[in-house]
């Protein structure tokens, strides 16, 4: 793996690990891997949508955390039964492991994290 890309997944698993604890109190390790991922997949949406608009990346960094969301939920509540998160209360989820409120959230993090990874990966190029 690269340096870059290893130092942009640290800083998302750092960084949503985080996140989670000043949320919820508390974080689960599955969420690093899992910030890990999403923030790296942040800074390639930004390479690949260089020339579209931040909201449309932000559209599309909500979309890629949501995904990865379910298949973390999948994996680690519904599967290995972790417990890790349960969404089945919140209005328009599905299967309880994600909701339309959460995606938004992603849509809101991904605004602000988009640019953040885009600056990270161009210091790298450098």
């Amino acid at each position: 793996m690269k340096k870059a890309n290893l130092t942009i997944f640290s800083i998302g698993a750092v960084g949503y690990g985080l996140i989670e604890i000043l949320w919820r109190g508390r974080t689960h390790w599955s969420m690093l891997l899992a910030g890990g991922t999403a923030f790296w997949g942040l800074s390639k949406i930004s390479q690949k949508m260089k020339f579209c608009s931040l909201l449309a990346k932000a559209i599309a960094g909500s979309a890629l955390i949501t995904t990865i969301e379910f298949v973390y939920g999948i994996v680690f509540n519904i599967i290995l039964k972790k417990n890790v998160w349960d969404y089945s209360r919140m209005p328009l989820n599905f299967c309880g492991q994600i909701c339309a409120l959460y995606s938004l959230f992603w849509v809101v993090l991904s605004f602000i994290f988009i640019p953040f990874a885009d600056r990270l990966q161009k210091h790298f190029e450098r």
